[in-house]
């Protein structure tokens, strides 16, 4: 599986070649210099290690640094492994935006944007209370959450306010609008989580989007195949 560490820069609008306005997410996608390839005999799997964006050596936990070394490499700010990588490469080999093309779907994988501690209208859509007068104060809380007499506790998984944001999110079958060879940028069509400026992975989609026709070779003639066999069967001249 194809994967690139990387960086969103923000979102704007490009015309496809249909003349279509399409909005985009500009991801910086490189370079990306493969820093470790591990491999089934050595480490019992397959996978390449990614570096993304250089660091000074004083701002890196020692350990990582020695690892690094170890793999004579340059101190890197991000590193991120891809299990089961379909392309041959080696230590010190540098990769970038090319490594997609105009088209393919990815799956981009970011840090939502932090909301801080938010109430249940605004974190779980609740409609909320009456605003009139007689509400008495019960204007944007939530209803009742215990059990009555039985079991009389709140159960688990209850909908409450609290923190709001800041996780693990992955975003599905976007569509590579636009390779810029030049700058090393992807303009990924649709938006991607995180804020301007955060990390992302970019990989090849894990999923074939909605209503994506495969096509198939056409099956064979008879003709073809009497074709073949005979082929097969002609010994090679000396």
């Amino acid at each position: 599986m194809l994967g690139l560490l990387g960086k969103k820069l923000g979102q704007t609008r490009v015309y496809n070649d249909e003349g279509v306005l399409v909005p985009v997410t500009v991801v910086l996608a490189g370079p990306n210099r493969v820093m470790q390839c591990k491999t089934v005999e050595n480490d019992g799997y397959k996978a390449v290690q990614l570096g993304f964006e250089d660091q000074k050596e004083s701002r890196l936990a020692k350990p990582l640094l020695g690892h690094i070394k170890k793999h004579n490499g340059a101190p890197v700010k991000r590193i991120k492994e891809f299990r089961d990588f379909t392309k041959d490469v080696k230590p010190g080999d540098v990769l970038g935006a090319t490594l997609f093309a105009k088209g393919d779907f990815i799956d981009a994988i970011g840090v939502t944007k932090g909301r801080g501690f938010e109430g249940v209208m605004k974190r779980h859509g609740f409609r909320g209370g009456d605003m009139t007068h007689g509400a008495k104060g019960w204007h944007r809380r939530n209803g009742a959450i215990g059990q009555r007499l039985f079991p009389g506790t709140v159960m688990r998984g209850m909908k409450m306010p609290g923190h709001m944001g800041q996780v693990r999110r992955t975003t599905q079958n976007l569509e590579v609008v636009q390779v810029r060879e030049q700058d090393n940028v992807l303009l990924v069509k649709g938006a991607i989580p995180g804020a301007k400026g955060d990390y992302v992975v970019i990989r090849e989609s894990k999923k074939l989007p909605k209503g994506t026709v495969i096509k198939k070779p056409p099956a064979p003639t008879p003709k073809a195949k009497a074709a073949a066999a005979k082929a097969e069967a002609k010994p090679a001249k000396k």
